[in-house]
């Protein structure tokens, strides 16, 4: 697979897990070696592999985020995860509760905050698909 296959494979993957379009951002940034190793080793490859479904990949991702106690990382999960159907607004609304006694009460608060930003996230961006 040449570099050009591989980046267009991982920005296919990026389109998958955050929405369609989503991977506009990193277009025409394939000479930054930090996107192009987000791009093509994250996920063209990890996020690819079939081990997990995105689903369960993006459940993981929101814990950790959660125990870093990182809002931004999960407001752009939990949006990716309302655009793409993977998760109910009862599954959304369990998430924290669990999580209050795996990451404590602060990480948790900055989980409930990116969960609520995300749903806003998810919004503007159905708004702005035709």
């Amino acid at each position: 697979m040449t570099d050009a296959d591989r980046w267009q494979a991982g920005l296919a993957i990026v389109d998958k897990v955050y929405g369609a379009g989503s991977s506009a951002m990193m277009e025409g940034q394939q000479a930054d070696p930090f996107v192009a190793e987000t791009v093509n080793h994250l996920f063209g490859e990890i996020w690819a592999r079939p081990g997990l479904s995105i689903r369960d990949r993006r459940l993981l991702v929101i814990g950790a985020a959660s125990m870093l106690g990182r809002p931004d990382l999960i407001a752009i999960q939990v949006a990716g995860a309302i655009v793409n159907e993977e998760l109910s607004e009862t599954e959304l609304q369990e998430i924290p509760l669990l999580m209050m006694f795996y990451a404590g009460t602060p990480n948790t608060t900055a989980l409930f905050q990116g969960i609520k930003a995300g749903r806003e996230r998810a919004q503007a961006m159905k708004k702005a698909s035709p």
